[in-house]
């Protein structure tokens, strides 16, 4: 990519604490620009892509140049922007176009997974055929884990030909299958109500469990004497387990003869149950409805219905759940209203977890007559950041509040990350080299100041982290020595000066910057025309040498 992603911290939230992003722009071009900062280290992925349902919605119609393309989208190039695609079931490639739009972004998200993260994305019965067929290609069909369905509503739709659709599909993939731990949810007092303890065992509360085997194998036919001398028959297909894995777990209690000897009885005790292995079917408030989810964002916004088709941030929170782990990415680059960013919050409140969202979301513009614009919101993007802004507020509320009734001795929970830095895709701050054939000569005087013009130096430092694959939301510091701007990034690992006329006094303030922070590595970089001349660049490079920076970690931009 020849894009950049460009800091905006005016309309973020808690800037140097978040460790969250909210990043607005063509998901195609940013999963590019987060290939390097990320790669490996997002756990989760959400998506709930546009449908495929012959309405419009916005991809790239242009591959050469998706920059472009995407700024004449937005109309930041061409007054008279560019329209949005339209994929009509009488296009003969109404299939394609959207797989088309679909395919890269899941190549490069795939990039962006730990070895143990897991991909939902949601969608209807349009596309779920091919869109598991492309999944399969993309992460392999033994990563495939399970066609979630969530029935989203309770309501008959009489306005359907055939059948009301009351489902939607939620294709489950993982990055790699061996790496993957087992599923669980937290067991609920309903998961337990089946458990007793008639014969006072000594292990507690336990259930039936099947002693019948769940294929045919003839080794297992075999009869079991029971204490009375009565013979046993095994089920049709067998035991469960062999004969001498019988009399093992008879002797410890787990297997016992039913009263009148008629059978066998399999203990399932509750102390061995650490949680309960999620099912391919959510419905019920615990798991979101349309409804819920419209009632939530209408309550967020003073009663006006500013999104029309919201996910229910319940949906996601289970999702979350069943991974069992409390301090990772979510990522979610079809972000929308932000639901997902919603659910990290609300989820990270209740159970005192860490987890940092990254959303990302195309600035579509909120056509006219609608209630968003109506209330002056004029893209997509604009509504989702305040989501997050009302929905943190809320939760902070509401923890604080939690927190100020406590009891003796209960402790007081953690108000969780409500913030989040906000990023815009741009071009590059660096000019790109576009002589005029006509005057080569102004060209090359042009070219001696390679930013690009109006960009700040806090716009090209985040494209040098970009291009250096650290996190964005890496702790930035700005020290000042000779009189020159020194940003200290990840605590001294990364150090940056942009000005003109370095002095060794910039070298030296950097030494004494690394003595102070000792950070694990260091790498220095400095604008490719800030030094005065060569043998005052030569100068700089010897004393950081001399202070210990490694020869290819000095480097200019």
């Amino acid at each position: 990519s020849m894009g950049t992603l460009r800091p905006c911290k005016e309309e973020s939230k808690n800037w140097d604490d978040t460790q969250n992003l909210y990043i607005e722009g063509d998901n195609l071009e940013v999963l590019k620009l987060l290939q390097k900062s990320y790669h490996g280290k997002v756990k989760m992925i959400y998506i709930d892509p546009p449908y495929n349902t012959g309405n419009d919605f916005v991809y790239p119609d242009d591959f050469s140049d998706s920059l472009e393309n995407y700024k004449e989208i937005t109309g930041q190039v061409d007054a008279e922007g560019r329209k949005v695609s339209t994929n009509t079931e009488a296009n003969g490639r109404y299939h394609t176009d959207w797989l088309n739009m679909m395919y890269p972004r899941l190549r490069l998200a795939r990039n962006l997974l730990t070895d143990d993260g897991v991909i939902f994305i949601s969608i209807d019965d349009n596309e779920v055929d091919n869109l598991k067929k492309v999944c399969n290609e993309i992460f392999g069909e033994d990563s495939f884990l399970a066609d979630v369905i969530w029935k989203h509503t309770q309501q008959s739709k009489n306005d359907e030909l055939f059948f009301s659709r009351q489902y939607n599909h939620t294709l489950t993939f993982c990055k790699i299958r061996v790496a993957l731990a087992p599923f669980s949810f937290e067991r609920t007092d309903e998961d337990n109500k089946n458990y007793s303890n008639p014969d006072n065992d000594p292990k507690g509360l336990w259930r039936s469990g099947d002693v019948r085997s769940p294929n045919y194998r003839k080794t297992l036919c075999f009869p079991i004497v029971a204490p009375n001398g009565n013979l046993i028959d095994p089920p049709e297909n067998g035991w469960r387990w062999s004969e001498d894995s019988i009399k093992e777990k008879i002797s410890t209690g787990e297997i016992k003869y039913k009263e009148d000897n008629s059978g066998i009885i399999r203990k399932i005790y509750l102390c061995e149950q650490t949680g309960r292995t999620p099912e391919n079917l959510w419905e019920g408030p615990r798991f979101g409805t349309t409804r819920q989810a419209a009632a939530t964002i209408k309550a967020l916004f003073d009663g006006v219905q500013i999104f029309d088709t919201p996910k229910p941030y319940e949906l996601v929170t289970k999702m979350m759940e069943v991974l069992n782990s409390k301090d990772y990415y979510v990522l979610d680059f079809f972000s929308g209203s932000a639901t997902t960013a919603h659910a990290v919050m609300q989820l990270n409140a209740e159970d005192g977890g860490n987890r940092k969202f990254i959303m990302v979301q195309l600035p579509e513009p909120c056509a006219d007559g609608t209630e968003a614009a109506k209330a002056g919101y004029a893209n997509i993007c604009e509504i989702g950041k305040e989501r997050i802004r009302r929905a943190g507020e809320k939760i902070k509320a509401e923890v604080e509040e939690q927190n100020a009734q406590l009891k003796i001795g209960e402790e007081p929970k953690k108000v969780p990350d409500i913030g989040f830095k906000n990023f815009k895709l741009d071009t590059s701050n660096l000019r790109k080299w576009q002589p005029d054939a006509d005057d080569l000569e102004q060209s090359l005087f042009d070219s001696i100041s390679n930013y690009v013009p109006e960009r700040s130096e806090l716009d090209v430092v985040y494209e040098i982290m970009l291009k250096m694959g650290l996190d964005l939301t890496w702790p930035l510091e700005t020290r000042i020595y000779g009189g020159k701007n020194v940003y200290a990034i990840g605590m001294g690992a990364l150090m940056i000066c942009l000005d003109d006329h370095i002095t060794p006094e910039v070298a030296e303030g950097m030494v004494a910057l690394h003595k102070e922070l000792a950070p694990e590595t260091w790498k220095v970089v400095f604008k490719d025309n800030g030094f005065t001349d060569d043998s005052a660049k030569v100068n700089i490079k010897e004393i950081l040498k001399c202070a210990g920076l490694d020869e290819d970690a000095f480097t200019t931009v």
